[in-house]
């Protein structure tokens, strides 16, 4: 019997939605802005198209390992963390999906996101 850390669950992030509080995911965003006031970045991947899910990863925790680079406006990022939170955003009808990131990091360069998304739905079936 393992007495480690939980497996994450590699998911995209227009599911995180019907996942439940308190799992533990793995995902790609892409980011919209980050909150010097909360600690917090606001990451969007429309796939499939017209999902319109943000996820808002804490980062408070991680802090000290991400750099000004990995917080720009629409870097690729890897999350690794716990669902804390759903709820239906305001105005456009989407929903927000609050994490609590256990670690964050680019996805770098050359990352080839269609590929990722193939790779991910494949997957998934």
């Amino acid at each position: 019997m393992s007495r480690g850390p939980l497996p994450s669950t590699l998911c995209l992030l227009s599911s995180l939605p019907y996942r439940s509080v308190g799992d533990k995911v793995r995902f790609l965003g892409c980011v919209g802005a980050y909150s010097t006031a909360t600690g917090s970045v606001s990451l969007t991947h429309d796939y499939p198209a017209n999902t319109n899910v943000t996820a808002v990863a804490d980062v408070n925790l991680v802090l000290e390992t991400l750099t000004h680079e990995t917080l720009q406006q629409g870097e690729w990022v890897n999350v690794v963390g716990y669902v804390t939170r759903r709820q239906r955003a305001t105005g456009k009808g989407g929903v927000k999906v609050h994490v609590q990131a256990l670690t964050l990091w680019s996805a770098g360069p050359a990352m080839e996101v269609a590929k990722y998304e193939r790779t991910v739905d494949e997957g998934l079936d």
